[in-house]
């Protein structure tokens, strides 16, 4: 059977339909969810994608963590179930406390999108572990390329909860060759102690085909360097 995997749509998504894909090109069935119920339909993991949720009022992701279908996912998060929070979906995260610290406007005070260099300094958690091996590794670390596209993609936290992500390992993804929005300590995505949540503001889903995703050094998996964080998943859940 199929890993199910919800794709929460909120008020001003625009990526749940790119996550949908991604989770059919590693064979998961998609399921759509909608912030309004209580309803998780029985999924085995959950997506919240990006966007500009309620317009970004408040603070992006504010209002959205409060939804109804939150109070789900942070339950289901408890009992160790996969979740992944997209650019608006991190900063949900971090609004509902499923996340450390927090997103704020970029340091430039404009949008930026571009072609983003990542390391993928954790391959031990339920989105990441499709990465050890899956792709080229430069001095040991994993790198890739994927699409970034916000305004508010600055991570920041106290100086204790930077030390603890970074001395436990919770540091998932990290920026390389540019810093694009002011992230302390170039951080781009963190998880959870359980390594069950995983938050970032880059976008995989829109690197997931050839010929689409951002060109790469190597031409074996030019365009999809996105693709292993969705396998890793069903993984994850499919019996040994």
């Amino acid at each position: 059977m199929a890993v199910r995997v919800g794709i929460v749509t909120f008020p001003g998504s625009l990526d749940d339909r790119d996550a949908a894909r991604a989770v059919r090109l590693v064979g998961g069935t998609p399921v759509p969810l909608w912030h309004g119920t209580h309803d998780l339909d029985g999924v085995d993991a959950i997506i919240l994608p990006g966007g500009f949720s309620y317009g970004d009022y408040l603070r992006a992701g504010a209002i959205a963590s409060l939804s109804p279908i939150m109070s789900e996912v942070i339950s289901a998060a408890s009992t160790g179930m996969p979740v992944l929070g997209i650019c608006n979906g991190f900063q949900m995260l971090a609004e509902a406390h499923l996340l450390p610290g927090g997103l704020i406007r970029n340091d430039h005070g404009t949008f930026v999108c571009r072609d983003q260099r990542l390391r993928v300094e954790n391959t031990t958690t339920a989105w990441t572990s499709a990465y050890a091996g899956a792709v080229s590794s430069v001095a040991g670390a994993t790198e890739i390329t994927i699409p970034l596209k916000n305004g508010e993609g600055g991570f920041i936290a106290s100086a204790d909860t930077i030390a603890r992500l970074e001395g436990e390992g919770h540091v998932v993804f990290r920026y390389l060759d540019v810093n694009p929005n002011g992230s302390m300590n170039d951080i781009a995505g963190i998880t959870n102690a359980r390594g069950n949540v995983v938050g970032l503001m880059p976008h995989p889903e829109h690197a997931v085909e050839p010929g689409f995703g951002p060109d790469t050094t190597d031409a074996m998996r030019s365009g999809t360097d996105g693709l292993p964080l969705f396998a890793s998943a069903l993984t994850a859940l499919l019996p040994a």
